[in-house]
């Protein structure tokens, strides 16, 4: 789909610049209301260390990009999860036959953030969990909303805190993502590493991606780091 999203930008000429200085649908009933803090979260931990989170909302490119600048995170990788690790190819994927979804590993200080602050940054600015299979214009399972989780803690606070946005109603449609244990991660092929620091100028980024670090700077200052 990123293909076709392209070709309709060359066409589209100057009305891309007003395009993408706009900010896009995130699903919220209230745009501006204050994301919530989740109510039930891992501690910050005494001494610096290293875990891991899994998540996928459409595209990893602006995922990957909006993770590589928060606070405590210590790297962040594009790939694939969801499905066999032979099928764990970019143009495989793209099928949406493989069950892969384009995934993210990040790899995070427990000392600094903690693993609900990584999923309320990935609810609020990383995508739109309302999306089923897609992702502004990308469309497929392999662009769905889930969380991977490694173990029961995990679980535990990435379905609480899914009730917890339900319950306050910060999405006007239904959450659809889905919370599934890690079967496993591949690290996607080098050139869709750190794409929207390598391509910056592109359409599709500058309207899908830019403004996801625009949003973390503006709704998480404390959390950001310009790096």
């Amino acid at each position: 789909m990123r293909a076709a999203f392209f070709a309709i930008l060359i066409f589209a000429g100057i009305g891309v610049l007003a395009w993408a200085t706009a900010k896009p649908n995130d699903g919220r009933a209230n745009a501006k209301a204050v994301f919530p803090q989740p109510a039930l979260d891992a501690p910050l931990t005494a001494s610096k260390g290293q875990e891991t989170a899994v998540v996928a909302g459409g595209c990893f490119w602006g995922i990957q990009a909006v993770f590589a600048h928060v606070k405590g995170v210590i790297s962040s990788t594009s790939g694939y999860s969801g499905g066999a690790a032979n099928t764990a190819r970019y143009e495989e994927v793209s099928s949406g036959d493989t069950g892969h979804a384009e995934s993210v590993k990040i790899v995070y200080d427990p000392s600094e953030i903690s693993y609900g602050q990584l999923l309320m940054i990935f609810f609020s600015v990383g995508h739109n969990p309302t999306e089923f299979n897609h992702q502004g214009p990308d469309y497929g399972s392999q662009y769905r909303s889930s969380i991977f989780f490694a173990n029961a803690e995990q679980q535990k606070i990435a379905e609480a805190y899914i009730g917890q946005l339900e319950a306050a109603k910060v999405y006007s449609q239904p959450i659809v993502t889905k919370v599934v244990p890690l079967q496993g991660f591949y690290a996607a092929e080098d050139y869709h590493q750190d794409y929207l620091k390598h391509h910056s100028y592109e359409p599709y980024i500058m309207i899908n991606d830019l403004p996801k670090l625009t949003n973390l700077k503006k709704e998480f200052p404390t959390l950001y780091r310009n790096d």
